[in-house]
């Protein structure tokens, strides 16, 4: 059975996931060409307000470029409203000329030399508004053994682009002129689609070793491959993220997790050794095989459940939540495997174990308390369907499934059904049509019970009357009893309910 305690089911890998470090041909200058076209036509598209800004910095002797991620944007064609610049203005001048122009400025990121802005903008079809960073030129000194940057100010353009990651984020547009400025190469690595450093990558890594997961990030946003030295210094390198705030790490990962691709992110993480310092338990998953028991990979198992899950995501975007649940959801299978005297291996309440594993990485990482829950209580429910056989489950279990599932029922529904990942079309199409099944018997009962909001027949104040009883811990052993019947018997009329409490109530004596 799909996703049940014992073998996990089989898998039909992707090429697609597959990593690419080897670059693609050059490509041609055309190709260049109209890169470079594009990105004039995008920023033509927010010139109204990057050339007003740049025209103040002008006026008051200064150079401002668009620059890093923006223009990478602008090439691919998909400039946003978030525009990043940089400046030779110290943040206090930068300060003294954004107020009067932008409708709001913070300084959160002044110690960085960072200045915040917002500016709305009218166009033919409304308004838009742009998030706006300016940064002063940078030149950073880093403190090998420690997770911040010194920050020290640079003196032109080319010096501030060597620092940057990747060299596709390592190009700018000077203002208003809109000159290119492509000191490493940027262009022609984005036209490649692969990620390689301004410098060599070992010291860009060593300065800072979160790069080594945006290498990962960006591989799974942009769909991009990684240079052949880059993946290796990210091999020789990855104990370096052991210095990188949790909080940080988990920031990084959420932007893979939510992109287009997050299983080629995940893949590039666990074939450079970096998911050992940040999720463990998934390269973990990839159980040894032997010719005496031969069961599946529950690595393998695990991504296909993650882009299943992705594929029944709604036009609401990205779900976080699912998307963690289905990459954790089997975490608890190496610990609790088994091999049975007849040759099969087991995997007997994986799903307890794996959602203690759950909340203590996700707790490690720094998530919030409300996500832990929900992640570590779908890992917790996403076998419980396989109770449900041949759908001869009573009104009293489904009442319970949606119980206990209470507003996570959603996404339950859609981990459940991506844990199916058998090439037998046959089991699969049943398991699918039992899940309908069961899906059309919750709305059912839903519609003649309600049952988002199951509650006792009679609630607290309603107890203490018929008992006569003050409030105290009798009252919740009340209403539990009566939550019970309800779960177990349906909606009782209210002096059906009244009898029962009292008959228990008399038992209690």
């Amino acid at each position: 059975m799909c996703g049940g305690g014992n073998v996990p089911c089989a898998v039909v890998p992707n090429a697609n996931d597959d990593i690419q470090p080897t670059p693609p041909a050059p490509p041609a200058k055309e190709q260049l060409n109209t890169a470079q076209r594009r990105a004039v036509s995008e920023l033509l598209r927010v010139s109204p307000v990057a050339d007003d800004l740049a025209r103040r910095f002008q006026e008051a002797g200064f150079r401002l470029a668009l620059v890093g991620g923006s223009v990478r944007d602008a090439l691919l064609g998909r400039l946003g409203n978030d525009l990043d610049f940089t400046t030779d203005a110290r943040p206090e001048d930068v300060l003294r000329i954004v107020r009067p122009w932008a409708d709001a400025v913070w300084e959160v990121g002044i110690a960085f030399g960072t200045v915040g802005c917002q500016k709305k903008a009218r166009e033919e079809d409304g308004t838009r508004t742009f998030q706006i960073e300016v940064t002063t030129y940078r030149s950073e000194a880093y403190d090998r053994t420690s997770r911040k940057p010194e920050v020290s100010y640079g003196d032109s353009v080319e010096e501030d682009l060597v620092r940057r990651d990747f060299t596709v984020n390592a190009m700018a547009v000077a203002l208003p002129e809109k000159h290119f400025i492509d000191p490493h190469g940027g262009l022609e690595d984005l036209a490649r689609r692969i990620l390689r450093t301004p410098g060599a990558p070992e010291a860009s890594f060593s300065d800072d070793p979160l790069r080594m997961m945006r290498a990962a990030r960006f591989a799974a946003q942009l769909d991009f491959a990684v240079a052949d030295d880059v993946l290796h210094a990210m091999k020789a390198m990855a104990g370096r993220l052991g210095i990188v705030s949790a909080e940080r790490v988990r920031d990084e990962l959420n932007k893979l997790l939510l992109s287009p691709r997050p299983v080629k992110g995940v893949r590039l993480l666990v074939e450079t050794g970096l998911a050992d310092q940040v999720l463990p338990e998934i390269p973990a998953l990839r159980l040894e095989r032997d010719e005496h028991h031969r069961h599946k990979d529950v690595y393998e198992h695990s991504l296909t459940v993650l882009k299943q899950a992705i594929d029944l995501e709604e036009s609401g975007g990205p779900d976080l939540t699912l998307r963690l649940a289905a990459l954790l959801h089997d975490i608890g299978k190496p610990r609790t495997r088994r091999f049975e005297s007849d040759g099969r291996v087991s995997f007997h309440h994986h799903e307890v174990v794996g959602a203690k594993m759950t909340k203590k990485r996700m707790t490690a990482l720094k998530y919030p308390n409300d996500l832990v829950k929900d992640v570590s209580r779908l890992v917790e429910l996403h076998l419980r369907f396989h109770g449900y056989g041949t759908g001869e489950w009573t009104d009293s279990a489904v009442r319970r499934y949606v119980r206990d599932a209470g507003p996570l029922l959603t996404r339950l529904h859609k981990l459940t059904r991506s844990d199916c990942t058998t090439r037998n079309r046959r089991k699969a199409s049943a398991l699918s049509r039992a899940y309908d099944g069961l899906e059309e018997r919750i709305a059912r009962l839903q519609e003649q019970e309600e049952l988002d909001a199951i509650r006792p027949d009679l609630d607290g104040n309603e107890i203490m009357s018929v008992l006569g009883v003050k409030p105290g811990p009798v009252v919740g052993k009340a209403y539990k009893h009566l939550l019970e019947l309800r779960l177990e018997h349906g909606p009782m009329e209210h002096d059906d309910a009244v009898a029962a409490l009292k008959e228990w109530w008399t038992a209690q004596s």
